[in-house]
């Protein structure tokens, strides 16, 4: 498939890392000329520099052509803006990333078929388990080849005060590994690279069972009743 990606945060360049794998055909555009070379020279995706509401932009990026598009932007309005251009161009799927509910709406009316909020994916299962010390699984992929868990970041714990860029670029952390939330202070937060974690956070990870223990320990949990429980 061809397949057009708005957005090269950690879930847009994530997400453009496996799509390259299966063999897709994947360009990502993204205002950050910097992230744009990353991703090419990383991935191996094609990406293109500029604003991924631009028609321009997007007439260089192959929209017309593309059979799924995928909204990853920060900003609900980026997000509705580029979706509102790939129905136009007549893309056939189109995924969005959304933040806040109350565009859930705007998203439809704009043509987005799949309309995905992280939020509203873990938090039932969460909320059930937010009491738990250390780990909550809260959900499992790939038929159980991998899992989305729930980390707690204790005081001692070598993340704590690094930006997660720092973070996912050391070599003692898992590559294939994704931070896929944090959970700070009864808010659900969208991680960037520039965010920094904090002890106390509750980090979402989903990675393979072996990545994940690989980052749980670099985040700091030792308990062996942690490392049982992940792999029951």
């Amino acid at each position: 498939m061809y397949i057009v990606i708005a957005g090269a945060g950690l879930v847009g360049s994530g997400l453009a890392k496996r799509l390259v794998r299966n063999k897709h055909d994947v360009v990502v555009v993204d205002s950050d000329e910097e992230v744009c070379d990353r991703v090419y020279r990383e991935y191996g995706a094609v990406s293109v520099n500029g604003d991924a509401t631009d028609v321009e932009v997007l007439e260089e990026a192959g929209l017309g052509r593309a059979d799924v598009s995928v909204a990853t932007m920060r900003r609900d309005a980026d997000n509705l803006s580029f979706s509102l251009l790939a129905d136009n161009f007549g893309v056939s799927r189109i995924f969005a990333r959304m933040r806040n509910v109350k565009y859930e709406d705007a998203y439809r009316a704009a043509g987005v078929t799949d309309v995905i909020n992280i939020v509203d994916l873990y938090l039932d299962q969460f909320t059930m388990e937010i009491e738990h010390p250390k780990l909550q699984r809260v959900a499992t992929l790939g038929g159980g080849e991998a899992s989305v868990v729930i980390v707690s970041v204790p005081e001692n714990s070598r993340g704590a005060g690094e930006t997660i860029a720092d973070i996912t670029q050391d070599k003692k952390f898992p590559e294939d590994c994704v931070i896929a939330g944090i959970y700070r202070e009864d808010e659900f937060i969208i991680p960037r690279g520039n965010r920094t974690i904090l002890s106390g956070d509750r980090v979402f990870l989903a990675a393979a069972t072996n990545d994940i223990e690989g980052a749980a320990r670099y985040l700091g949990v030792r308990e062996k009743k942690w490392f049982e429980k992940l792999r029951s």
